[in-house]
């Protein structure tokens, strides 16, 4: 009966994406430890991803992707992210960046901040900001082609030396017991140094990014200060991070 019960639960998640262990137990009529069980045996087989209160379809390995392939993905949500960060924002302060289409929103819009010092590792946010009037500083190191990321030693080496106010960071991959991932293990270490370099560490991440692994594990979600969103995010997967994390969800303009 296990075995077919569990052939059950993956048809539903097949048609649904997801699925709660209360639905799951009235469908069945069975227990709820029953259906937790059937739920981890399923996880253990690489089929699902367990989540609060149930389950939603395993996906692969998140890999890497160009910047002008990403630039346009999820515009709107990117730049909804970058409004809500802007507040966290105050003249004066030493803010970090990391690389990525969400970080490279949030520049844009720094320009009318005063006394600002920006330290990046991305390219493409040192070129947006170079006509500004803020201190720019843009990490050494390997630039990571068709993407402008750049990491590496160099790189590291020099956050080792540097303390900032707030870092906003960028992820490949979000996941609520592996945490936050990256695509290579060269970018998890650089990102670590970041997160060790800064007094307050904001993750800014649209709705695609939750529920995903990457290779690299960056950091679990209690070394962070917050997430950034935005509100396109599921109730349920919500309520999930907002216990691990303080989830800052974004309301459109």
């Amino acid at each position: 009966m296990s075995m077919k019960r569990k052939k059950h639960i993956m048809e539903l998640l097949q048609q649904q994406g997801t699925l709660e262990i209360a639905e799951l137990t009235e469908h069945f009529q069975v227990s709820s430890m029953t259906i937790r069980r059937d739920l981890d045996q399923l996880e253990n087989e690489k089929k699902l991803i367990r989540t609060y209160g149930g389950a939603t379809l395993a996906h692969p390995l998140k890999s890497e992707r160009s910047f002008s392939d990403k630039q346009l993905e999820m515009l709107e949500q990117k730049q909804q992210i970058a409004e809500h960060a802007i507040p966290f924002i105050q003249p004066g302060m030493t803010l970090l960046l990391d690389s990525g289409t969400t970080t490279l929103e949030i520049a844009k819009r720094l320009s009318d901040i005063e006394h600002l010092t920006v330290v990046t590792n991305d390219i493409q946010i040192a070129a947006v900001l170079m006509n500004s009037k803020l201190d720019v500083y843009l990490l050494g190191g390997r630039v990571q082609n068709d993407v402008g990321a750049v990491f590496g030693n160099h790189a590291e080496e020099m956050l080792k030396e540097l303390h900032v106010d707030l870092f906003f960071l960028g992820a490949h991959a979000i996941h609520p017991s592996f945490g936050i991932t990256a695509p290579t293990i060269e970018k998890a270490a650089l990102k670590r140094e970041m997160i060790r370099a800064a007094e307050q560490v904001y993750l800014v991440a649209d709705t695609s990014k939750f529920n995903q692994k990457a290779f690299a594990k960056v950091c679990d979600l209690s070394s962070i200060t917050g997430i950034i969103t935005d509100d396109s995010l599921p109730k349920e997967i919500y309520t999930q991070y907002k216990e691990l994390a303080e989830l800052k969800k974004v309301v459109k303009k």
